[in-house]
């Protein structure tokens, strides 16, 4: 033992280092004695069961590190590209004549959530296949219409997320890995389809959106060329948007690009022409279709990955909160969607929600959305919170993800790489959950938009996710 080396110890002043209760360092403190709290606590909340389970992947023979590199890999080198529109039946993966996509996992017509409901009743009404909402409640109860997630089919649905046969659909390839993602066309706020609402009104626009809209930005598209959606969502966190709950720079870059080819359009009138500049002016979400089809092209190139704990899914459909993995391929794993908290529309309360819904999500999944708050500080304006909740929101965000975007970057954090890949293990450690920023639509069907807000997932998609993950892959 060196005494002389322990006796100079004890005459030069001490810093403790303490773990734990805080107080123990502010008693030090009292006593003129610096002391360092450090922030930590056991993994997995020290719940036996979890530590088991990790203890056991980390056991196990697969290369969790390595696999996650590779889905990581994977993102940063997709580029999502808008190709063209198309119709629903022609062009998304196993649609048939008689089927809706929805939003969220697998659901059927007995436990639907009001406003998914309400979507079905005006899709069927938009179909033509029913006059009245109670013709239409009768086919969707009847069995003859089949339900299926719109993750499903390679496609992402904002709200209900309800996708209909003869509905026009976004189309944006992955040209890295060839894998293609499909959305519809964006309606606006308020008394829409994807919140629940049904009626004239509702019909009229998306019987406009068939017939004038699409057909028109197909036509500008056409002339335009591909977008290059990956830049798109670089600048558009760049001028104050996180491409999910704000989305007013991406649907300007829109209307800017398109402008010019819009109006050398020769085979529709000019008021044809005036309508869709007006409707684009009118709707600042219209972004919001075209940043999740990218996310879900995107994302999709890290699934199917053996030994990856990459989070590929998050989604909602109003009832259960669904996600993937993507070592575990295309199992979900379900429990009931939260309520979110947030900011109501005058004349309407917490008493009025749904529960979270939308597949709206999977921008979180990709590295933006929720995760991007700090670039989008106004966004606190529409879900509640304040700037500095943003820049939280964002940096908790690095504790679960295994990368940081090399594109998507945000200025206030000095153009620090988004959060990006959601570490399924992380996510359990820490007890950290993503951050998700979300519409709210009133729980009964056919009214339509309430409010916005924040939500967490619950934990437990995330804990039966390891335990199946630790089942497949430890010895």
């Amino acid at each position: 033992m060196d005494v002389k080396a322990i006796n100079k110890l004890f005459t030069q002043d001490l810093v403790a280092a303490n773990m734990g209760l805080e107080s123990f360092a502010d008693n030090l403190r009292e006593q003129d004695t610096k002391a360092i709290q450090i922030a930590w606590k056991p993994p997995a909340g020290g719940d036996p069961k979890l530590v088991a389970l990790l203890d056991a992947i980390e056991a196990s023979s697969v290369d969790v590190a390595a696999a996650n590199a590779k889905a990581i890999k994977n993102i940063m080198e997709s580029k999502p590209v808008l190709m063209d529109i198309g119709v629903a039946l022609k062009d998304i993966p196993g649609m048939k004549e008689k089927m809706f996509l929805h939003s969220g996992p697998p659901v059927t017509w007995d436990r639907m959530s009001g406003p998914t409901r309400g979507a079905v009743i005006g899709g069927i009404i938009f179909e033509g296949w029913a006059s009245t909402p109670e013709e239409a409640e009768k086919l969707a109860a009847s069995g003859a219409i089949e339900f299926s997630p719109c993750h499903h089919h390679s496609t992402v649905g904002p709200m209900a997320g309800i996708v209909t046969p003869s509905m026009p659909v976004w189309i944006i390839k992955n040209e890295t890995f060839g894998n293609v993602a499909y959305a519809t066309l964006n309606e606006g706020l308020g008394k829409v389809l994807r919140y629940g609402a049904y009626g004239e009104e509702v019909n009229n626009r998306l019987t406009w959106m068939r017939d004038v809209l699409a057909p028109v930005l197909k036509a500008a598209l056409k002339a335009h060329g591909p977008f290059d959606m990956k830049n798109i969502i670089a600048q558009v966190l760049q001028m104050g948007d996180e491409a999910h709950n704000r989305n007013r720079a991406g649907t300007s870059i829109v209307i800017r690009e398109l402008a010019s080819s819009l109006v050398k359009l020769e085979e529709f009138s000019k008021k044809d022409i005036a309508s869709v500049f007006d409707f684009l002016n009118e709707n600042d979400h219209f972004f919001l279709n075209l940043s999740m089809p990218t996310a879900k092209a995107i994302i999709d190139s890290a699934a199917n990955i053996e030994g990856s704990t990459i989070v590929t899914v998050m989604a909602r459909n109003g009832t259960d909160f669904g996600i993937r993995v993507s070592g575990l391929g295309d199992q979900w794993f379900i429990d009931q969607a939260p309520i979110v908290e947030g900011l109501y529309l005058p004349g309407y309360t917490e008493d009025d929600a749904a529960r979270d819904i939308g597949d709206s999500t999977i921008t979180e999944t990709a590295g933006f959305g929720g995760f991007a708050m700090a670039a989008a500080p106004a966004i606190v304006k529409f879900v509640g919170g304040s700037p500095d909740d943003a820049l939280t929101f964002t940096k908790r965000m690095y504790e679960i993800t295994d990368g940081e975007n090399s594109v998507f970057q945000i200025p206030i954090l000095d153009f620090r790489g988004t959060p990006t890949g959601i570490n399924l293990i992380k996510i359990i450690e820490t007890g950290i959950l993503p951050a998700i920023n979300t519409g709210i639509a009133h729980k009964t069907p056919g009214v339509g938009m309430v409010g916005a807000g924040l939500v967490e997932p619950p934990m437990k998609c995330f804990t039966d996710a390891l335990e199946a993950f630790a089942k497949k892959y430890s010895k």
